[in-house]
């Protein structure tokens, strides 16, 4: 694709032209988390408004450092990604722990998304309409 035409890289993919993102491995070609088994999240403190943090993705006053802004999709965001700030490696680490506890697996390349390690149906992919009824 000519350059010019190209969409424009947004704050939540900096380095990476969006329409590499599946072959850079940051987004999958089938989601897993249509299986149901996979979440992103992070850890905000409800009662405590922090400072934004303005780094690559959305910005949450309320979520905790965790060095990258939640769907980043940056070699920042790697989970074991260095050097970070000290908080925000032991925020990482405290999810990692976490969630490992839980008996999630994280996906290295994003510190935010888990998938259960025994996943019921690992290569199934669910295709039907969801309605209100």
């Amino acid at each position: 694709m000519d350059k010019a035409r190209r969409p424009a890289r947004s704050a939540r993919y900096p380095t990476v032209e969006r329409g590499d993102l599946i072959a850079e491995g940051y987004v999958g070609e089938l989601s897993s988390h249509s299986r149901g088994s996979t979440v992103d999240l992070a850890v905000a403190e409800l009662d405590k408004t922090s400072p934004a943090h303005s780094a690559c993705g959305a910005t949450d006053a309320r979520t905790l450092d965790f060095g990258t802004g939640f769907d980043c999709f940056d070699s920042a965001s790697e989970t074991a990604h260095r050097p970070l700030p000290l908080q925000a490696t032991a925020n990482r680490t405290m999810l990692l722990s976490a969630m490992r506890a839980a008996g999630f697996r994280n996906y290295a390349r994003e510190w935010w998304h888990f998938t259960l390690a025994d996943e019921p149906f690992p290569k199934q992919r669910f295709d039907f309409p969801v309605t209100a009824d």
